[in-house]
């Protein structure tokens, strides 16, 4: 049995590694995850299956006939012996709580340097245990990192069978199953991504128990209890969808994860509430968000231009108001300093360069304006948001200016009094905001 049980622990270790190296080689280095110990990998899913295979020392506590006993007092910790193999799979009903089942045999017999009469007692045990991941329902993953801890306890079935007959009893042969409680903690290591080391310390409790653990047997009727004590060194392989060990991953909590989603909403919706230009519109409705302040615009947000001669009617009044109150000089320095502060631009779709349809009464205003002022000329200066590569958005600026000056070069304007400038990224705003990256992508222009 002690040999088929190693071979078997054998060919599961054999595989763990060979799967750990098969992972290494057949992928690549970008779909490799780190295992530094500080990396941290999220994910809102888990491996919920391993399986683990340990080897130790089990010494049976109690009961002893006199003259039998399972330790070296003269050693440290009692002495050391190799007779415990087992192997087991554990499955997660939750990142904290999970079972498991454990199947061991243990050789148990006395030290060879200890005074203790000869014994060996053969034991084979089956448990059913529930399974608390500490690290967890302390909440203390992130800084545990690669560092686990489990607690399990349950039941366990077992079968003694004195392998020798001793001068306490001629039993050899003879079996007994027992059964009782199992309790244990389990401190553990990240090896590799889902390849664990482990320590495991158990203690096993058997309520039902005849056999002494040097093979004696009391009477039928004298219902003895027993204890064994296991300390176990073993790996632990975890195996499903996700690339990590499921101990270690930072889990999203459902709970968790519906709260950043109703976060992300609420900060989405109170983006679209603001209003940028102070019309009283807010932006996810305003079809003009750059209108100048104090000049009146209807529901969509536009500036009010009935006469459609390209110029706002609250800035043409303004401007007729100036010309008869001052003189025509003073309001063409009014209109030019607007112009300069980017009260008027075009405005642009994501990752395109021709001007949108609202932008259309602002590129009409500059050309109002130059027709007026055949002695001026205009910088058209052109930007782009923060989404994409440096390189693409100096052209995708460039090209932006460039198609304002043909429009306004086919309206009528020398293109020698235009020039053009393309600024790249504007990165003013928020880049995670989609509403604020489209004040960003514009052309602005300078009266010279």
């Amino acid at each position: 049995m002690k040999n088929k049980l190693l071979l078997l622990i054998a060919l599961v270790s054999t595989s763990i590694s060979v799967n750990a190296q098969d992972k290494k080689e057949n992928k690549s280095d970008k779909d490799l995850i780190s295992v530094e110990p500080d990396k941290e990998i999220v994910t809102d899913s888990y491996n919920k299956w391993s399986v683990e295979v340990d080897f130790g020392q089990s010494k049976g506590a109690k009961p002893y006939a006199p003259g039998y006993f399972g330790s070296d007092p003269s050693k440290f910790l009692g002495g050391f012996q190799l007779n415990h193999y087992g192997i087991g799979a554990r499955y997660m009903l939750s990142p904290k709580f999970g079972v498991k089942s454990h199947f061991s045999y243990d050789d148990i017999k006395n030290l060879k340097s200890s005074e203790s009469l000869d014994f060996r007692m053969e034991c084979m045990q089956l448990t059913f245990e529930g399974v608390v991941n500490a690290i967890r329902l302390f909440d203390i993953q992130d800084n545990a990192k690669r560092f686990g801890l489990l607690f399990h306890f349950g039941i366990q079935v077992s079968q003694m069978s004195p392998k020798m007959n001793t001068l306490a009893g001629m039993n050899k042969g003879k079996k007994e199953w027992n059964g009782g409680l199992v309790v244990g903690v389990t401190p553990a290591i990240r090896v590799f991504n889902n390849v664990s080391a482990f320590m495991d310390i158990s203690i096993n409790s058997n309520i039902r128990q005849h056999f002494n653990w040097d093979g004696s047997y009391s009477e039928a009727n004298n219902n003895l209890t027993g204890g064994m004590f296991t300390t176990a060194l073993g790996l632990s392989y975890s195996f499903g969808p996700e690339k990590i060990h499921g101990d270690w991953a930072i889990i999203l909590d459902a709970r968790n994860k519906q709260i950043d989603e109703l976060n992300n909403r609420i900060g989405e919706i109170e983006t679209l509430m603001n209003d940028t230009d102070k019309d009283g519109v807010p932006d996810y409705l305003d079809a003009e968000n750059n209108s100048i302040a104090g000049v009146a615009v209807d529901t969509k947000g536009r500036m009010v231009d009935k006469n459609n001669n390209g110029v706002p009617d609250e800035l043409e009044k303004y401007v007729d108001k100036t010309i008869t109150t001052n003189n025509a000089t003073a309001s063409a320095e009014v209109v030019e300093k607007l112009i300069n502060e980017g009260y008027i631009a075009a405005y642009f779709d994501s990752n395109n360069a021709q001007p949108t349809t609202a932008s259309s009464d602002n590129i009409g205003f500059i050309l109002n304006f130059l027709k007026n002022n055949p002695g001026k000329s205009v910088e058209i200066a052109g930007y782009a948001d923060e989404i994409g590569g440096a390189s693409i958005n100096n052209k995708l600026s460039s090209d932006r200016a460039e198609n304002v000056k043909t429009i306004l070069m086919k309206a009528g304007i020398d293109g020698s009094r235009l020039t053009i400038v393309g600024n790249g990224i504007d990165n003013s705003v928020d880049k995670n905001s989609p509403y604020a990256r489209n004040l960003v992508r514009k052309v602005v222009f300078k009266i010279k």
